[in-house]
């Protein structure tokens, strides 16, 4: 059985009850926190292997407890909402979360999503380092770094910006489709294929800002290859 610590952050204890309930179930290890400063605490302390972190909770709300964890960490991060206004920010995971859940919810889909995040996320952490041309991707530290002029220059990605990076790395001139490169960085989400034209808008810029050209390129009629046979 699964031992990993999940982190809920939740300030309707009944809820908080009712999902450490089913992930003590299925094997998970669990801790609570109601509220935005007493996460980043816990995180701090305890190191969880995810957080389930709802949008609406006080001190700090949860888009900004994600913000703070994003600047040190890759802990996968499941965002919970209720409200339609949120959704908007979600549904792309600009802001580097991993999967969102919209309440009402199902506590064993919950689980479902917080199995399926784990599985993704530990399986990006068993890659190594792979390099193509000055661009070098760390996997396990999900960490990109641009080599130039004897010096190595941080890229600076979103979670998802990063995902779709190195997927697409390991095979360079492939022709990925959008809805490939959504289903392989984004399986859980319910983010639309056009997402995918902002995410490599963004890529390509921030590697040009880094005197990096000539990624991300489109073909037409199929979606985006990371670079041109040479």
């Amino acid at each position: 059985m699964d031992n990993n610590l999940v982190l809920i952050v939740e300030d309707e204890p009944a809820i908080a009850r009712i999902l450490e309930g089913y992930l003590l179930r299925d094997g998970y290890r669990t801790v609570q926190a109601a509220d935005g400063e007493t996460a980043l605490q816990h995180h701090a302390l305890l190191k969880p292997d995810i957080v389930l972190l709802d949008v609406r909770i006080p001190k700090l709300d949860g888009l900004a407890v994600l913000a703070r964890l994003r600047q040190t960490s890759s802990t996968p991060v499941i965002m919970v909402t209720a409200l339609a206004d949120d959704l908007d920010r979600l549904s792309g995971l600009h802001l580097g979360a991993d999967d969102y859940i919209v309440k009402p919810f199902n506590p064993q889909e919950v689980v479902a999503r917080v199995k399926a995040v784990l599985r993704r996320t530990t399986g990006e952490r068993k890659d190594s380092v792979r390099r193509f041309r000055d661009i070098e991707v760390d996997f396990g530290s999900y960490a990109v770094v641009v080599n130039r002029d004897g010096k190595r220059f941080p890229l600076t990605l979103t979670l998802s910006e990063f995902r779709i990076l190195a997927h697409m790395i390991r095979h360079p001139t492939q022709a990925f489709g959008r809805a490939e490169i959504l289903d392989a960085c984004l399986p859980e989400s319910d983010a639309l294929v056009r997402t995918v034209d902002t995410h490599i808008s963004n890529l390509r810029r921030k590697l040009e800002d880094l005197g990096q050209t000539g990624f991300f390129t489109a073909v037409r009629g199929v979606g985006y290859r990371f670079s041109d046979p040479q």
